[in-house]
């Protein structure tokens, strides 16, 4: 079976659920990830655990297509899952796509 075979398309909110510049954390396969609305309408998700010391990114202060880790403010793109310099890592992103205005997420 090859890897295309095994990814699952998965609805995990509605995107009035979401606020643009506030995080969301959703659980999908138990998977813990953080869902941000951005300025243009579009949704981004990333993995809810900030590489430093595993912080809730979710609950970070989001800047533009940034979030800041609430524990030690690493500062992550939330389009590719970089942290940003001068701290190194980066964090799981996952494909997202809004349709009829639910949000699904490529696991």
């Amino acid at each position: 079976m090859s890897k295309i075979d095994t990814i699952k398309k998965i609805e995990v909110a509605a995107l009035s659920d979401l606020t643009v510049g506030i995080g969301q954390k959703v659980n999908v396969d138990g998977e813990e990830i953080a869902l941000f609305k951005q300025k243009d309408g579009s949704v981004k998700a990333i993995q809810n655990s900030c590489p430093h010391k595993g912080g809730p990114l979710s609950e970070g202060i989001v800047s533009g297509e940034h979030v800041f880790c609430p524990l030690h403010d690493w500062k992550i793109n939330v389009n590719d899952g970089q942290v940003q310099a001068p701290d190194v890592g980066c964090v799981k992103k996952y494909k997202v796509d809004v349709e009829e205005e639910l949000i699904y997420i490529y696991l």
